[in-house]
């Protein structure tokens, strides 16, 4: 591991600051599309229900059947939202690790160079 320098941190932290930038964007796309995804699954499940014969359990089993793709769809859409959540929150987590990597290394060029605090 190559030993790093204040101005190295401080790109890091930057990158790092851009990235979660980014990723409020992407987060609240995934979460709209998972919405969307859910609607289109329980109209189209209400519409299949609607249209089928026989006594409620029969219909029920009908509607999924009738609706399992949008219904994976659905779920794809809610995984790639928790995807997009679990990602932002690691970057946040790698975030502070550098905000900490930066506070010891500003400490050890501060005592290493008789820099006063």
């Amino acid at each position: 591991m190559t030993p790093l320098n204040p101005v190295q941190i401080e790109q890091a932290i930057r990158t790092c600051a851009d990235r979660i930038h980014r990723g409020v964007v992407i987060v609240s796309n995934a979460e709209a599309a998972a919405r969307k995804a859910r609607r289109d699954y329980d109209l189209a499940y209400a519409l299949a229900y609607k249209h089928s014969d026989g006594p409620a359990h029969e219909r029920r089993y009908a509607a999924e059947i009738d609706t399992a793709g949008e219904r994976a769809a659905a779920d794809d859409a809610e995984l790639a939202f928790r995807h997009a959540e679990r990602t932002a929150k690691a970057v946040e987590a790698e975030l502070r690790a550098w905000q900490s990597v930066g506070a010891s290394v500003r400490m050890m060029y501060g005592v290493e160079t008789g820099g006063t605090r």
